[in-house]
């Protein structure tokens, strides 16, 4: 009897934490890279009226890049961009293209693998982001010394949701 109780009370803390994450909107998603170590925490965005998702890039010995998704017009993508160190204030494009580490659009997928575009703030999380490119472009640059852990992959699923 005492199984049978354990077993339906794990059932619906799951399904209620599953009902949680749907209802987590985009700038409070936390996102693990599927199979690997890191992980993706967004933020709300306060500061810059073109930037329309911020969030962090997290290795787990705790390195931290800055990351920004700007929509373009016609046609509209989420176009984000991976940065550590850059320059505070006023920066030219070489100080941007130095301290920039990824950039391509992110997309979002549902759990049928139907790919779209990464919700807005404001609307619900995804369910997973695919950032293409992102561990090769990792992996081939500057961050790669040998003992920090960088993406393996390019897919991340939600997670967890910030308060």
């Amino acid at each position: 009897m005492r199984l049978a109780t354990a077993f339906f009370s794990v059932l619906a803390t799951a399904g209620l934490s599953g009902q949680a994450l749907a209802a987590c909107p985009q700038e409070l998603a936390v996102y693990s890279e599927v199979d690997g170590d890191t992980s993706i925490d967004f933020r709300p965005e306060t500061e810059a009226a073109i930037v329309a998702n911020s969030f962090r890039l997290i290795t787990r010995e705790g390195l931290m890049l800055d990351g920004m998704v700007m929509w373009s017009d016609e046609p509209a993508r989420a176009y984000g961009s991976l940065m550590l160190n850059c320059p505070e204030g006023d920066q030219t494009g070489e100080e941007i293209a130095a301290c920039t580490h990824w950039q391509g659009v992110v997309y979002a997928l549902d759990k049928e693998g139907t790919i779209g575009l990464i919700p807005l703030s404001g609307e619900a999380a995804a369910e997973r982001l695919l950032f293409p490119d992102l561990a090769r472009a990792l992996d081939s640059g500057p961050l790669n010394d040998g003992k920090t852990t960088l993406p393996r992959w390019d897919v991340y699923a939600l997670s967890g949701c910030q308060e």
